[in-house]
C-alpha cells in the first residue's frame, strides 16, 4: 500500500491533497502495530480508497498499481510483442488468447473485453478461511485486479489502455462466474 500512497501523492493523479492524511494515518496505524497486521491495513486501505475516492481516480491508480503486475512473466509478454510486432491488433489478441488460455474480444467500438477468473482471489478466500482477516469487498479486490489485466495486455500486445468498467458477476463468491473487464485503446 505504500506504492498506492506514493502514487496517491503524485499532483497528475488529481487526488485532492486533504484525503492523502487518510491514507497516510492507516499506514502509520497499521505499521505501529507490525507486519502481522497487513491484511488488516490493506482491507482498511482499499475500503478508504472506495470512500474517497472516485471510481476513475482508483482506476488510475491501479492502471499504474494493479494486482500480478511484474510477476516475472514480462520477459515473456515482451517476447511475445516482439515476435507478433508486424501483426495486426485482432491478430495479436487471438495469439495471445490462445497462448495464454484467455477469453478475449477486441470490440469495434475500441475496446477490448476481457473475461477472466481470478484464480488469486480464490486461493486467498481458501487460504483464509477461519482466519481472522478480513478481505476487502470483492468489488474492490477486482478494481486492482484489472490493472494487472490492463498490465499484461500492454506488455503482450504493444498498446496502451485504459480500464474502462469491471462488470462483476451477481453471485460475488461464485468463482465459476468471471470478471468482464473492457479496456478502452488509447491511441
Amino acid at each position: 500500500m505504500k506504492t498506492m500512497l506514493y502514487a496517491m501523492q503524485k499532483k497528475q493523479m488529481g487526488i485532492s491533497e486533504d484525503v492523502i492524511p487518510i491514507f497516510e494515518g492507516i499506514l502509520q496505524k497499521h505499521n505501529d502495530l507490525g507486519a502481522p497486521n497487513s491484511g488488516y491495513c490493506d482491507k482498511e486501505f482499499i475500503e478508504a480508497m472506495e470512500k474517497h475516492l472516485t471510481k476513475e481516480q482508483r482506476f488510475r491508480l491501479y492502471a499504474q498499481n494493479g494486482g500480478c503486475k511484474g510477476t516475472g512473466r514480462d520477459k515473456e509478454r515482451k517476447a511475445f510483442a516482439l515476435e507478433h510486432a508486424d501483426k495486426t491488433l485482432a491478430e495479436k489478441l487471438e495469439l495471445f488468447v490462445n497462448m495464454y488460455n484467455r477469453k478475449a474480444i477486441l470490440n469495434d467500438d475500441n475496446t477490448i473485453a476481457v473475461t477472466f477468473t481470478c484464480a488469486h482471489r480464490y486461493h486467498k478466500v481458501k487460504r483464509d478461511q477461519g482466519k481472522s482477516i478480513p478481505l476487502p469487498p470483492v468489488e474492490l479486490y477486482f478494481e486492482s485486479c484489472a490493472g494487472g489485466r490492463l498490465y499484461e495486455l500492454q506488455k503482450a500486445l504493444g498498446i496502451k489502455l485504459r480500464i474502462k468498467s469491471i462488470d462483476i458477476s451477481s453471485l460475488d463468491e461464485n468463482f465459476d462466474n468471471p470478471v468482464v473487464y473492457a479496456f478502452e485503446i488509447v491511441e
